[in-house]
């Protein structure tokens, strides 16, 4: 169908699940008042889409199906990919070291928190100094935090302590129960602490970041992460409304306009690389922030990974992305 067509679909299915009496959803995992079906577009074709229907659990699908004609059945993509949870939890075998000066990639945390990943860095607007971008969940430890506290290099998990520090939580995005668009946070990094914001595989990315609207279905996409290192992938749907991500046992936050990406082979993500700023392939525009993923409901068996749009992580932290 077309995108126009797809997102009026979308915006009625939304609609209409919101208003769903208590128990019609089944979503027997989901804790909290998640409903356990998030809505997006899946390109397959110039200007076509299907509505992409991503669900906790199956026993939903018919839920999302019954309000659709015969027609509209044939344009959607439904999968079931099973909690959502922010790309932590590190292993023992994926510790990294302790690195100056820091380059995108590089395993950090709060300390209060086990291990993400250096996304890359910015600049508030006439500030000279650099700041380094991450995850709430990495550098705020899930609005634990307070502004000022340490940021340390390596986290945690991989044997980072006080005296690893380099440099401070400067502002982070809180986080509310529903409606979420980023999961993002900002530190200053401390004078002495050298960094080189060119250090991505393959060189510097480019200095502009895709706006929100200019991230398209389908494209190749490359990030490098604290786990996996560097992968690739593509982007499967976009604008994804009411993706519920499990913070912990008890607490699910959700976010809208998202982006879905499965990696090229087996998992685009793994805990740990969350904060992982993601770009374009084909010419090195940064486009995303990782944040989450799944285990389940890759077309290859690798799971999905969500990531907030870069540009709207830069409009609400007030910052810009230093490429060199």
């Amino acid at each position: 169908m077309h995108v126009d067509t797809a997102r009026e679909l979308k915006a009625a299915l939304s609609l209409r699940l919101s208003q769903a009496p208590p128990g019609a959803v089944v979503a027997s995992r989901a804790p909290g008042s998640w409903s356990g079906v998030a809505l997006g577009l899946a390109p397959v074709g110039p200007d076509q889409v299907h509505l992409a229907v991503r669900l906790l659990a199956e026993a939903d699908a018919q839920l999302v199906l019954d309000g659709l004609d015969d027609a509209a059945r044939g344009e959607v993509d439904v999968r079931v990919i099973g909690p959502v949870r922010p790309q932590r939890s590190p292993t023992p075998e994926q510790l990294q070291q302790r690195t100056r000066p820091l380059v995108p990639g590089l395993s950090v945390a709060h300390p209060a928190v086990t291990a993400g990943t250096l996304g890359g860095f910015v600049r508030r607007p006439g500030s000279d100094g650099l700041l380094v971008l991450s995850n709430n969940h990495v550098l705020a430890d899930s609005d634990g935090a307070t502004e000022g506290d340490p940021v340390l290099q390596p986290g945690p998990a991989d044997g980072g302590t006080a005296a690893d520090r380099v440099g401070t939580l400067t502002a982070f995005q809180r986080f509310v129960a529903t409606g979420n668009l980023v999961d993002a946070a900002v530190a200053a990094l401390d004078d002495d602490v050298q960094a080189d914001p060119t250090g991505y595989p393959g060189g510097a990315l480019r200095a502009e970041v895709l706006t929100a609207d200019a991230v398209d279905p389908d494209e190749e996409v490359e990030k490098v992460g604290r786990t996996t290192g560097h992968t690739t992938g593509r982007i499967t749907a976009v604008e994804v409304d009411g993706v519920g991500v499990q913070y912990d046992e008890d607490v699910v936050h959700t976010f809208d306009d998202q982006i879905e990406i499965e990696g090229a082979s087996g998992s685009f993500s793994d805990g740990g690389d969350s904060g992982s700023v993601i770009w374009r392939s084909s010419d090195r525009a940064p486009l995303g922030l990782l944040f989450a993923g799944s285990t389940e409901g890759g077309s290859n068996g690798g799971g999905v990974t969500f990531a907030n749009p870069l540009a709207t992580v830069l409009r609400l932290l007030q910052v810009t992305f230093v490429a060199g």
